[in-house]
């Protein structure tokens, strides 16, 4: 069941900027990332979501309510980190989470000091001196800890230093473990990668790609790159016929393509062998991305 529906939304700012003809759904407890430059969209469709846009054209929909129409009661199902943090003049984190508790109806706060614990925050601060780090742990904090079944954020992780990632890394797939149905922008693959389901990529407004993450994580074909200690037996291993894609001649070192059921024979051929080194060429997502992109730009030339 789909959980936030898309449909060809368009939200036309002028100057070929804004949101045009996109068409997404995010299932009832799938993960799935949105990734893009700055300016390609991303905002706008969140935004959209939350109910903060109204669409030129087109129609979003959070558990079939539209998210125009219905903003005020599709927002009290949703766990939100907007791209932009701005508090309400409350002095203190502690003032603020409490507010928030408080329109939540919220009376048991023990997950929301979890939370607090796991991004080791400082709640006792006050929110206009805050750096952005502090600042968007807060967000992080208001948002996860009401425990909503739709999670939606923009770029949450800004401002994190690396340590923090991963903590906050740590809490999102514990929120995925519970069932919970979350959309995710971020400008780095590897968070992505390493927790959606699909992820959408957006250039200039138009999704032009959905990554199936299971289908790049399981690719039937691997790359392997392997340099040889003497010229002689780099020559004689181009001589086994395997699916040279890139080749070194000064190093005495080539880049192969095989299927995933023929590595054993690879290991088992080079053991005849003087090898330097023999490493796996990771398949990213954003090595997907780079060869889809190369497309495009190939397409428009």
């Amino acid at each position: 069941m789909a959980i936030i529906e898309i449909v060809n939304l368009t939200k036309d700012y002028g100057n070929n900027r804004g949101v045009f003809e996109l068409n997404l759904s995010v299932e009832k407890g799938e993960m799935i990332g949105f990734v893009g430059t700055n300016g390609a969209g991303k905002t706008t469709t969140i935004r959209t979501i939350m109910g903060f846009l109204k669409p030129d054209k087109g129609q979003v929909r959070v558990n079939g309510l539209d998210c125009w129409k219905n903003a005020s009661e599709i927002k009290e199902n949703i766990g939100y980190v907007p791209g932009e943090i701005a508090f309400p003049d409350l002095g203190l984190g502690t003032v603020f989470l409490k507010s928030q508790a408080e329109f939540l109806n919220m009376v048991d706060m023990s997950y929301a000091n979890e939370l607090i614990e796991k991004l080791q925050l400082d709640p006792t601060a006050n929110l206009k001196r805050m750096s952005k780090g502090m600042k968007q742990k807060t967000a992080i904090v208001a948002a996860f800890m009401a425990d909503k079944n739709i999670i939606i954020l923009d770029e949450p992780t800004t401002g994190l230093d690396p340590l923090m990632r991963i903590a906050f890394m740590d809490i999102i797939k514990r929120e995925r473990a519970k069932g919970k149905t979350i959309l995710m922008s971020s400008h780095m693959f590897e968070e992505l990668e390493n927790t959606c389901d699909r992820v959408a990529l957006i250039q200039e407004g138009r999704i032009i790609d959905i990554a199936d993450m299971n289908k790049i994580r399981n690719r039937q074909s691997r790359e392997f790159k392997i340099e040889f200690i003497n010229q002689d037996d780099y020559e004689k291993f181009k001589l086994l016929n395997y699916e040279v894609i890139r080749d070194h001649m000064r190093y005495s070192q080539v880049t192969i393509s095989i299927k995933k059921n023929e590595i054993d024979s690879l290991f088992k051929n080079l053991v005849n062998f003087d090898v330097k080194f023999v490493s796996e060429i990771k398949y990213t997502l954003e090595t997907y991305f780079r060869e889809i992109f190369k497309t495009e730009r190939e397409k428009s030339i």
